[in-house]
């Protein structure tokens, strides 16, 4: 909880490869001991966490539905009128959710074909994710990338229900999404980009200001880096601790990112910082990966050093490492080899994993057959 109240939010992402979904791989590289049901119990148990729309999908305090208000009128202007051809079954979903408790759009029956953003679908499952859109609807719970709905007012706190919109102006809310958004990128560039999704009414005008009331409040504090001329960053002026913390901390630990980990969300950023050139290709056709499907940063230090292609056998319980690309100014000295087992075996702890592999493409890498040869018993 700790992670969510200072990132804000985490991005859900349905592919799901044998080694987990990309929340549960954001996770796995902040809290040590991870395990995927400590995730599922917060969503889906305790409901102390929302799956819902910030940035995009994403997962979020619970505490913080309120806040999303104006998303929800937003959508509500948009799609939720009765001329709209998925509300005229809102009615009986509505009911059958009443009557019969949590349902999928399979459990409907209800043959009827709609024209949806991404193409046709069934119109029932256009009428849920329109009342999940505006509010009505939560998300009981997944079977894999199945999502099972149910009334929000089965869902949440009737307190957390039923609150008022907190932001008397759209400037306030403007204001308490940017400062947010800040916190969950560490440090942001003005400029547009994915990064910025999300935010109801705010385009560029809009965000320079949002900025400039919270610089003149305090609240975040304008950046620059010596090695990045003519550009201004910014950060939550309570996160500068961390900067000093720096000079303290470790600077050989390792860890496994995520493809869309906040990190990452800002990838022109991470170019310019790190010199990191990073694109995740489990869109492309295979046959223009320049990597692979699903292939993750490698964080060591304060350096990305590596790009990472797992794989992992839920019958065997094997963890392979099927493939490996070093950055091509990186040097492996003793305190990242030790570093990198470290992660490994953390990785194959998170799995529960049994042994760790290397697969055939690198089973001849000198250069990781000692990191992977002292991780492979577990």
């Amino acid at each position: 909880m700790q992670i969510f109240e200072r990132l804000g939010s985490i991005q859900f992402d349905p592919v799901e490869p044998s080694f987990g979904r990309n929340a549960e791989l954001v996770l796995q590289s902040r809290v040590a001991g991870y395990q995927p049901v400590l995730l599922e119990g917060l969503l889906y148990q305790e409901r102390r966490l929302w799956d819902g729309f910030d940035k995009v999908m994403c997962i979020y305090p619970t505490q913080d539905w309120p806040n999303f208000a104006r998303r929800r009128a937003l959508m509500r202007v948009h799609y939720g009128g009765e001329e709209h051809r998925p509300m005229q079954l809102a009615e009986m979903v509505r009911s059958e959710l009443q009557a019969r408790g949590p349902l999928s759009s399979i459990d409907f029956d209800h043959d009827g074909r709609a024209d949806w953003f991404w193409g046709e679908t069934r119109l029932v499952r256009a009428t849920l994710e329109t009342l999940f859109s505006i509010g009505e609807l939560g998300i009981h719970h997944r079977v894999n990338t199945r999502r099972i709905f149910d009334l929000s007012k089965n869902l949440l706190p009737e307190a957390v229900l039923n609150a008022l919109d907190p932001f008397a102006s759209d400037e306030a809310y403007q204001d308490w999404h940017v400062l947010r958004r800040i916190g969950g990128l560490g440090l942001a560039q003005v400029g547009s980009g994915e990064h910025w999704l999300g935010i109801v009414g705010t385009k560029s005008p809009q965000r320079q200001a949002a900025l400039k009331r919270l610089t003149e409040a305090g609240l975040v504090t304008p950046v620059e880096v010596t090695e990045i001329p003519r550009q201004t960053f910014y950060a939550r002026t309570a996160d500068l601790v961390h900067l000093d913390e720096m000079n303290s901390c470790n600077p050989t630990e390792a860890a496994f990112l995520a493809p869309l980990d906040n990190l990452l969300w800002d990838r022109k950023l991470i170019q310019w910082i790190f010199g990191f050139d990073y694109i995740w290709e489990v869109y492309k056709p295979a046959t223009i990966r320049q990597y692979g499907y699903y292939v993750l940063p490698v964080l060591c230090g304060e350096r990305f050093v590596a790009r990472f292609e797992p794989k992992f056998d839920k019958k065997t319980r094997r963890l392979t490492v099927q493939n490996w690309w070093w950055e091509a100014d990186v040097t492996l000295d003793q305190r990242m080899q030790a570093a990198l087992t470290r992660a490994l075996k953390d990785f194959g702890t998170y799995l529960n994993a049994d042994e760790i592999a290397l697969g055939a493409a690198i089973e001849n890498d000198r250069s990781l057959i000692e990191v992977i040869g002292a991780a492979k018993s577990l």
